[in-house]
């Protein structure tokens, strides 16, 4: 839209501000409080969780080339969630601590996404083992939250008799070190080694969406401001999913609104989307006889999931699918 837009929202920008204001401040952790996170949350959050179920079903031929996706995975992710419930103590934890664990993964693909379709934009054509390099460094956030998160991860999957070992305490403290002090040297690596091979560096954008993933991810939770990091993974996803809703509206024949019409028709039915399932969905479970606890931490651990899953089908880059069309329409060069 304009390099300013993309820079501060997509790219992460305005999360580096504001943790730096919550770093800087005396109080800056406390800039989010019970008043005012609910709509933090509903607006940003509560949204991006719905926009991917909104993207899927207002893609162009989303019904024809997903089938199950479009119509059984919503009904088999309600009988599931549903099964859950009846068997909260026993796969409550399984299911919360799953959605814990592939959250992490999630941010570290939006980012890797983000910063491989920038590079079609830019007409900055990576090899195969260059993408690799740079999927492999996006994922460095997430490896990170999977050796030393608590109750996610090695922490979920491994005994606690393993845990407990000290040996298996000082390599997961180790590998911290190491994987922090790569997620911010390797991009500036890869970015020197771009440059050199072929003439042109990466886009500064592609930089900027994976250092902030890893101030998300290393920074915020040690200063309590993890909240942050959620609102602006949902802003960026937000502003990302507008533009491509956007640009397949206005392509069709049949088109006779504008594109501000289309901006806040998709982000009003998010909004409406997200404060359903995230609101009205518990109140569901607890009319029928289930508990307020499992109600709610079981429907946002299924939404999350849900949400993982449908951006797995509606990101693809295939030759195909719109999504290529709207990344190579702006390519500046021939990828």
């Amino acid at each position: 839209m304009h390099p300013a837009f993309d820079y501060l929202l997509i790219g992460g920008a305005l999360s580096l501000l504001v943790s730096a204001l919550v770093i800087l401040l005396p109080r800056g952790g406390e800039l989010l409080d019970a008043t005012t996170l609910p709509y933090f949350i509903l607006f940003s959050n509560s949204a991006h969780f719905a926009a991917s179920t909104v993207r899927l079903y207002t893609k162009p031929d989303a019904y024809e080339s997903r089938p199950f996706v479009t119509m059984g995975l919503p009904l088999v992710t309600l009988l599931l969630l549903t099964v859950c419930m009846f068997q909260a103590g026993r796969l409550g934890p399984i299911v919360q601590s799953l959605y814990l664990t592939w959250s992490p993964y999630h941010y570290a693909a939006q980012a890797y996404g983000l910063a491989v379709m920038y590079c079609y934009r830019s007409g900055c054509s990576l090899t195969g083992r260059e993408k690799t390099s740079l999927w492999w460094i996006a994922m460095l956030p997430f490896l990170f939250a999977f050796l030393t998160g608590a109750g996610v991860g090695v922490d979920w999957l491994l005994p606690q008799a393993v845990l407990d070992r000290p040996l298996t305490d000082d390599f997961r403290r180790t590998s911290s070190y190491i994987l922090i002090a790569l997620a911010f040297l390797t991009p500036l690596i890869l970015f020197a080694k771009v440059w050199r091979s072929h003439g042109r560096p990466l886009p500064l954008i592609s930089l900027l969406v994976l250092f902030s993933n890893g101030v998300w991810w290393f920074i915020l939770p040690t200063l309590n401001a993890f909240a942050w990091a959620t609102i602006f993974h949902g802003v960026q996803y937000l502003a990302i999913v507008v533009i491509f809703h956007v640009k397949d509206q206005m392509a069709r024949e049949d088109n006779m609104h504008g594109r501000m019409y289309h901006v806040l028709w998709f982000y009003a039915v998010c909004l409406l989307l997200g404060y359903s399932l995230f609101n009205v969905l518990p109140l569901a479970y607890l009319f029928v006889g289930f508990g307020r606890v499992e109600s709610i931490l079981l429907v946002v651990a299924t939404i999350n999931i849900h949400h993982f899953i449908v951006d797995g089908y509606i990101w693809r880059l295939k030759k195909a699918d719109s999504n290529r069309r709207v990344v190579e329409s702006g390519a500046s060069g021939t990828a």
